[in-house]
């Protein structure tokens, strides 16, 4: 079946890494109230050369109960629906991101290689061109530590921030929002602040911790996402500009050690990502 309107799509491989984010899926469906699907892509010009058709495509079906049986022992209460898809992956994630609440997939090991710019992963094809904001899952599980949200003062910015109090709410977790500048910077350093100040009476539960600090964004970002549950940062390639990746969200995909949302397709102004 086709994807539910507003539902977490997942793209589901055969690796444990996949199986993994699966479930940092279903932890966000739960979280949001949210349907999860999870997507398979089956590729039938390959299975056409192997001794029987029928064979990969079992193996697929085995492949979307499995991830159905880790997705509902994760998280219960959780709706879950599959599809298996021709063609490629992205392809089909980027489809389904036009009704998508939030996509998903993993980042096929790129932050445990710390040289590695992977340019074409499929990841970073998906955050750079999905319709909706798309959660990248690492393989380890990550820590109970706060969601960390950078923050440049874009628009792009303002809807992660958004976002970020949102999913930091439903969390029932702790928020720290970061602002990188320049060394040299002598600009207006209450920006976060302000920011904050707008966002946070809609999200009263959420505790709050806001810094504006000198420094290399990227550098700066990664460190602190060793002890955040979540990333978030946004694309800075929102529509019309959709096929755009800023350096701090690609380097953040390629290094931060925690799930990683690129926020995108988000009106700043909304109340929160829904």
């Amino acid at each position: 079946m086709a994807a539910p309107h507003g539902a977490v799509v997942v793209g589901v491989g055969r690796s444990e890494e996949d199986l993994q984010v699966v479930r940092t899926a279903a932890g966000e469906a739960a979280a949001h109230g949210r349907p999860l699907h999870l997507l398979h892509a089956f590729n039938w010009a390959a299975a056409l050369e192997e001794p029987t058709v029928g064979a990969p495509r079992e193996a697929a079906e085995a492949l979307l109960n499995q991830a159905e049986q880790v997705a509902s022992a994760a998280e219960p209460t959780v709706p879950v629906s599959g599809e298996i898809a021709e063609g490629s992956p992205v392809e089909a994630l980027i489809r389904a991101s036009d009704s998508a609440f939030l996509v998903a997939l993993g980042d096929g090991g790129m932050a445990d290689c710390r040289s590695c710019v992977p340019a074409d992963a499929p990841a970073v094809q998906l955050a750079a061109r999905a319709g909706c904001p798309v959660l990248v899952g690492r393989a380890a599980p990550p820590p109970q530590g706060p969601l960390l949200v950078g923050f440049d003062g874009s628009t792009s910015g303002r809807a992660a921030l958004g976002y970020a109090f949102d999913c930091a709410e439903r969390r029932a977790a702790r928020l720290l929002a970061i602002r990188v500048v320049n060394p040299q910077h002598d600009g207006d350093d209450h920006l976060l602040d302000e920011a904050v100040a707008r966002y946070g009476p809609r999200h009263p539960t959420v505790a709050t911790e806001c810094h504006t600090v000198r420094g290399d964004p990227t550098t700066v970002l990664v460190e602190q996402s060793r002890s955040a549950q979540l990333a978030l940062v946004g694309a800075r390639g929102d529509e019309p500009l959709r096929g755009m990746l800023g350096e701090v969200s690609q380097s953040l995909l390629y290094h931060s050690p925690a799930p990683l949302i690129v926020v995108r397709g988000l009106d700043p102004e909304r109340e929160n990502g829904s």
